[in-house]
């Protein structure tokens, strides 16, 4: 795999000269290949939206480099508009963006800027729409007559319809029922199963992330604590939940039950996981057919 984004010494400082001066980001260097999915988690004021915010240009390091595919975003600062089609970011309850009279329009919004006019805006439109899981009826309507599921779907298909190399999603499932998460991550998945596109999700759901990231990078009082595979963030829940994190509930039933001497993995992340795990166990003592 190539390296599709570079972070150097990258710092932001808000309030920089007064006496509100808050260090956001402190120097954090890290290298994400493409077609990788990173879970990105933290505590509420850890960093996580700022860094995210630095990777599309929305907002300009004090000090370090970001580099897309080899070159600083910020090389030619009148072209960092560019970046933003390249790296897409959908915000924290992005619905209250939309403002379009139809939802084809809401999604068509960004693609439309980028260049793209007639079938091949057509055709990502649509695309977008089913990767988001929106039926083709709903495209006339309004988007403030969608429900809230809907609308948070047709927001997030406005920025695939850009076809971004990089997606980043701030806490798309925050503020959904059970059903309405569930639905939306398995389109987050799908999408990047069949687009190979670098996925970056922001989450405080653990169990979100322990489902579907390759890596996970973990932020701490605006510095990197850990980036490593999902098994190994997760197999670290003591230091985890010294910041303030947690694994996942599952994980964490499954690491007590062999803190007490039953012969379990450490590093089970799912319920499934831990369904086929137990039932191996119990089938090799004989306890069921």
């Amino acid at each position: 795999m190539s390296t599709v984004l570079e972070l150097k010494n990258l710092s932001f400082v808000y309030g920089a000269g007064t006496p509100f001066e808050k260090k956001a980001v402190d120097d954090v260097s890290l290298s994400i290949e493409q077609g990788e999915l990173i879970g990105i988690i933290g505590h509420t004021g850890s960093g996580k939206s700022t860094l995210v915010q630095m990777l599309n240009g929305l907002i300009k390091p004090a000090q370090g480099q970001v580099l897309l595919d080899g070159r600083d975003i910020w090389e030619q600062p009148k072209k960092i508009r560019d970046i933003r089609f390249r790296v897409g970011m959908v915000f924290q309850y992005p619905e209250y963006q939309l403002f379009e009279e139809t939802v084809y329009k809401d999604i068509a919004f960004g693609a439309a800027n980028k260049g793209l006019t007639g079938d091949e805006l057509d055709q990502a439109v649509r695309r977008a729409a089913d990767f988001t899981g929106l039926r083709p009826e709903l495209l006339e309507k309004s988007p403030f007559d969608l429900s809230g599921g809907e609308k948070r779907r047709a927001a997030i298909a406005g920025v695939i319809a850009m076809d971004p190399e990089v997606l980043i999603l701030d806490e798309p499932t925050a503020g959904l029922d059970p059903m309405g998460r569930e639905l939306l991550l398995s389109q987050i998945i799908n999408y990047h199963k069949e687009k190979g596109n670098t996925v970056l999700l922001v989450s405080h759901s653990m169990e979100d992330i322990a489902r579907v990231a390759d890596r996970v990078l973990v932020m701490n009082r605006s510095r990197l604590f850990m980036l490593d595979r999902t098994r190994e963030v997760f197999a670290h829940g003591d230091e985890l939940e010294k910041i303030g994190l947690r694994v996942p509930q599952v994980t964490k039933i499954m690491q007590a039950l062999r803190a007490q001497g039953i012969d379990l993995p450490d590093s089970v992340l799912t319920v499934d996981e831990a369904f086929d795990t137990l039932s191996s166990l119990l089938k090799r003592e004989g306890k069921i057919w």
